[in-house]
């Protein structure tokens, strides 16, 4: 059994529905649920859960920022050429634009965090196997 099965009901915020809009971005199974579609607000924030494993692909927000919010289980925050952070709950992470990341769960915890997002971002390329196996 997977480490903090309870996110996957969503901690603060509902986890949503199955994330197909983005799926093709991601390696294994993640959930989005909008918080605040406001189109007079110029930032995006949502809850977004990530089952065991799952994590995004490498992205640069141009123009723009990321807030990561975490709000349940364990999870991974890299920055190209700076070594993976491990995440838990209360932690946050700052992306500046332009900057080059991925973000996800551990191989055997769901995982929780509220994105707060500005600008537009640019996908990249999967963080292979055979890198996040070394984690």
């Amino acid at each position: 059994m997977a480490k903090f099965e309870e996110v996957k009901n969503g901690v603060l915020f509902p986890a949503g529905q199955k994330n197909e809009a983005y799926a093709q971005y991601f390696v294994g199974q993640s959930y989005l649920q909008p918080l605040v579609s406001d189109p007079k607000v110029n930032v995006g924030v949502g809850n977004v859960t990530f089952e065991p494993g799952c994590r995004n692909n490498w992205h640069i927000h141009r123009n723009g920022y990321q807030i990561l919010l975490v709000t349940g289980g364990e999870g991974w925050y890299q920055e190209e050429g700076n070594p993976p952070q491990f995440l838990k709950t209360g932690d946050v992470i700052v992306t500046h634009d332009g900057v080059k990341h991925w973000h996800g769960a551990t191989k055997d915890s769901w995982f929780e965090h509220i994105a707060i997002t500005a600008g537009t971002p640019e996908w990249l390329e999967p963080v292979s196997d055979e890198e996040y196996n070394k984690l």
